[in-house]
């Protein structure tokens, strides 16, 4: 079938949950997918910073089609040894101890949420101290609980009554972090940088803050990098380029190469917390996405995947601000470590990226005026530089 039939099928059954644009993806590879019509398009989203690796990395295919034909779930009643080897292989290279692996981004987040929350409760004896504070402009997930923890109004909208004991500060603001803490707090949780919000980067000491704060107040720091992990800024977790470490991380997006999964770690004196019968996941870590997440991170540790992505992240930074020198009345800045890049626009961005979608470039904007660009890891300067044609080509035609 073609994208129209496609779309018509969709629209007489699927629900309207996404503002879908006409689009119908069949096939990828690398920086690039296909449509159903034919089309080619340049990725600059890659799943919304899924596809690390690219599409249908030879590795990861390679992973699932073994895996699938010898196992592909069982119940975590059982001990899973795909499941206990990226466990370890996540902990070899974390400061974690344990992981609990589950289906996504806001399952991990409410697995985050849950052990804090249990780990003040066991470790103080007061269940009034259930707080956590997180920030404006957040994201952390759909479920209620990460939904009620996120910063964003336009997320919470509809669904009150949100979880009680969330309190929300701005970003990148040490003294609003202060202020909020009281006897009823029991951890922070942060994204290093928040991508929803507008890849917003915080000053290089903020998080350093941040830890201090936490240790003098005996809290928690949760840190959320589903999206901005797995290699995504030059580095395996964000946290590492601003020196610390927190107690808890989440991860999901990027970890099995497209395949959905999400992991918590913790260090072991807080995942004691967690014992039989106070947490679980019928699919979470199920040999299938294990031996895709192994493939993904053996692939990004083995392939010199961190150096190139500084690399490009340079480049691909380096190129934009050129555009952004060249259209000044159309562009506020640039900002971006490693491949999590924002170009932050004077103008709504939605029509920039239709334009795109026509010249066969696949990016989004954020936070109404942000462009966001999460290319693939393995990105090529050659595609780079196409990116930026299209990119020039479009701001040319646009009116300020």
């Amino acid at each position: 079938m073609n994208s129209a039939q496609w779309i018509e099928k969709s629209d007489r059954c699927i629900m309207k949950t996404y503002g879908r644009y006409p689009i119908v993806p069949v096939r990828g590879e690398g920086c690039r997918l296909w449509d159903a019509d034919g089309k080619e398009y340049l990725d600059f989203l890659a799943g919304v910073a899924v596809n690390n690796l690219g599409h249908c990395h030879p590795r990861v295919v390679k992973a699932i089609q073994e895996q699938a034909a010898t196992l592909i779930h069982c119940s975590n009643y059982y001990q899973i040894p795909q499941q206990i080897e990226l466990a370890e292989l996540l902990c070899s290279h974390s400061f974690a101890d344990r992981a609990f692996f589950c289906n996504s981004g806001a399952e991990a987040n409410e697995a985050a949420i849950k052990l804090a929350r249990k780990h003040s409760r066991d470790t103080t004896g007061k269940p009034e101290r259930y707080g956590i504070i997180t920030a404006a402009e957040s994201f952390h997930g759909r479920t209620m609980a990460t939904v009620s923890a996120t910063g964003q109004e336009k997320v919470q909208r509809f669904f009150d009554p949100l979880l009680h004991g969330f309190t929300h500060v701005p970003f990148n603001d040490i003294a609003a972090m202060a202020s909020a803490i009281d006897d009823n707090t029991c951890a922070v949780m942060l994204e290093p940088i928040q991508g929803e919000g507008g890849v917003n980067i915080p000053d290089a000491t903020y998080l350093q803050q941040v830890r201090e704060l936490c240790d003098r107040h005996n809290l928690l720091l949760i840190l959320d990098e589903v999206q901005v992990g797995m290699g995504r800024t030059g580095k395996l977790f964000a946290h590492e380029h601003f020196g610390i470490t927190p107690d808890i991380m989440t991860l999901a997006k990027a970890l099995a190469g497209g395949a959905p999964i999400g992991t918590m770690l913790a260090r072991e004196e807080i995942a004691r917390a967690f014992v039989p019968g106070t947490h679980g996941s019928t699919f979470g870590g199920n040999p299938l996405v294990c031996a895709a997440a192994l493939a993904t991170v053996r692939t990004i540790l083995e392939e010199g995947i961190l150096n190139r992505t500084e690399e490009m992240g340079e480049y691909l930074l380096g190129e934009l601000e050129g555009v952004a020198a060249k259209f000044p009345k159309l562009v506020k800045n640039v900002r971006g470590i490693g491949l999590m890049v924002g170009m932050g626009l004077q103008i709504p961005g939605g029509d920039i990226v239709k334009k795109g979608h026509e010249l066969g470039l696949l990016l989004n904007v954020t936070h109404d005026t942000v462009l966001r660009f999460v290319p693939p890891l393995t990105v090529s300067k050659a595609e780079v530089d196409a990116m930026i044609a299209i990119l020039e080509s479009i701001f040319a035609e646009v009116e300020i």
